[in-house]
């Protein structure tokens, strides 16, 4: 089976990937239709795609505010190099944690953390604050989701 080269992706991966990033659980006919394939040529493409770590993960996006955690944070936390490991272990265990970013500039990591109100998300920072300083940003609203990705280069069309 050929390998797919990640930087050279062409219109009709682009057309499959985009399908996917609209509805992951799109049946496969539906897809096919999206990239002007046969459906076994799409379950093909898929399957390569996967194969090559392009398409990873097909998840379900729960709204966390709906099942009860209405306040959402961004969370920045400077630590020392000795500290790193134990923190991102800390953080690997704590279910109030979405994603983590190793980052650079004034924060060592940012991450986006969840709690059910205020007073929870103060005992999270508490958690956490031996490991270096925090600094914290509510999140009020989120006027731009996570989106799609685009081939590079290409004009993001509203």
């Amino acid at each position: 089976m050929a390998s797919i080269d990640k930087t050279a992706l062409d219109e009709v991966a682009w057309r499959l990937l985009r399908a996917l990033q609209a509805d992951a659980r799109a049946p496969l006919k539906a897809l096919a239709e999206a990239a002007g394939l046969s459906v076994a040529a799409t379950a093909e493409r898929l399957k390569r795609l996967q194969d090559a770590g392009i398409a990873q993960r097909f998840v379900a996006e729960v709204d966390a505010a709906k099942v009860g955690y209405p306040v959402k944070a961004i969370v920045g936390i400077t630590t020392a190099q000795p500290g790193k490991k134990a923190l991102l272990e800390r953080l690997g265990r704590a279910p109030e944690v979405i994603e983590c970013h190793h980052v650079a500039g004034a924060d060592s990591y940012l991450m986006t953390v969840v709690a059910t109100g205020l007073a929870d998300l103060e005992r999270f920072i508490g958690t956490i604050n031996g490991y270096g300083e925090t600094r914290t940003s509510i999140v009020f609203s989120t006027p731009i989701e996570r989106r799609g990705l685009v081939p590079p280069g290409a004009a993001r069309r509203s």
